[in-house]
């Protein structure tokens, strides 16, 4: 992990925001990364901005064929896989009364097998290469809960537990398994949310793509001791609460 020189990285929901923010980041440390995403034409064309150092190709990460062939792609074209980043999430609302049985089980297939699949496949890639690093992007909704996304909670926290598991199954053969927790991140995820949760944490403003991509960065090329950790990247939303203290305390 000294060196990513000649080294590849898969970033999965590459074609917008947070995903596409990681995928420039790492281009620029040096390694040379595939984004993979359902959105062709996006993603190719995020692609074509980031250069020469990225390309992009079709994942469906609930296909182990696709998978495969993506993991392979990448390492034909950019060299041994270095790092698998997690990034593809879906995200729908309904509460424990009212969402359908469907929609809970297709966002955990999306969120939570679909990382575990990642994972799965890439593990003895990474292992049969020397080792490297899977970062799993979950949530701040994997620490805490939140009304209305249930489905989505439950995803992330499984997410949050897989990727202990993980390091614990793969620590031995020099692979490192770390998750990042996003607050509340400007993106194509959270469009019309309102601002008052924003205000009231201790940084008041929506974090930016950029800022959870920089902690990816850090993960995969300086964070060498850390494993099975989670990195969270929230403006302080999950710290607790201030008491309104009566005036006359």
């Amino acid at each position: 992990m000294n060196s990513v020189s000649g080294r590849s990285a898969l970033v999965t929901g590459g074609a917008h925001g947070i995903g596409a923010a990681i995928a420039k980041s790492l281009s620029e440390a040096g390694i040379r990364v595939l984004i993979g995403d359902l959105l062709d034409s996006d993603c190719e064309e995020q692609a074509a901005k980031l250069g020469s150092r990225v390309a992009f190709q079709h994942l469906d990460i609930t296909q182990t064929e696709s998978w495969e062939s993506a993991i392979e792609t990448a390492e034909e074209t950019f060299g041994p896989l270095i790092a698998l980043v997690n990034n593809a999430r879906f995200l729908e609302f309904g509460s424990i009364q009212d969402q359908h049985p469907t929609s809970f089980r297709h966002v955990l297939n999306t969120n939570l097998y679909g990382a575990w699949l990642g994972m799965h496949c890439a593990a003895r890639v990474l292992i049969k290469s020397g080792g490297g690093v899977i970062v799993n992007i979950s949530s701040t909704a994997g620490l805490t809960g939140y009304a209305d996304i249930g489905a989505y909670c439950a995803s992330q926290w499984g997410l949050r537990g897989l990727t202990k598991a993980a390091a614990l199954d793969l620590g031995p053969h020099n692979v490192r398994v770390c998750s990042v927790h996003p607050g509340q991140i400007d993106s194509e995820m959270t469009p019309g949310f309102g601002s008052v949760p924003v205000t009231q944490q201790l940084i008041p403003r929506m974090g930016r793509p950029e800022e959870v991509a920089a902690m990816v960065r850090f993960i995969v090329c300086e964070a060498t001791y850390s494993t099975g950790t989670e990195f969270i990247v929230d403006g302080g939303c999950t710290t607790g609460l201030r008491l309104a203290i009566p005036d006359d305390k």
